[in-house]
């Protein structure tokens, strides 16, 4: 049976990576045209994005990404921003 959640419900709502780390917590829901096309994610305490992202406040999930929506949010790993140092030559 599938069970219809406002997205009023969705927000605080502990978010998971499809690998079970903790991500963080749902801040928002980005609209689009009647349609959600985002979710923004806050990094909080003891999150996965706290240790990856340092000072940032949060990141942007695209809704493509949502696995399964329930008690908890879970998401693709590919959401998970990476940080890529690149080698810069000053000549």
């Amino acid at each position: 049976m599938l069970k219809i959640k406002t997205i009023t419900e969705i927000y605080n709502m502990k978010v998971f990576t499809d690998n079970g780390e903790y991500f963080g917590d749902v801040e928002e829901a980005i609209l689009s045209l009647n349609k959600i096309f985002g979710w923004r994610v806050r990094a909080t305490k003891n999150s996965f994005l706290t240790k990856t992202l340092g000072g940032a406040k949060g990141v942007i999930v695209p809704h493509q990404l949502v696995k399964a929506v329930g008690d908890v949010m879970v998401i693709n790993k590919a959401a998970i921003p990476t940080y890529e140092e690149k080698d810069e030559e000053k000549e």
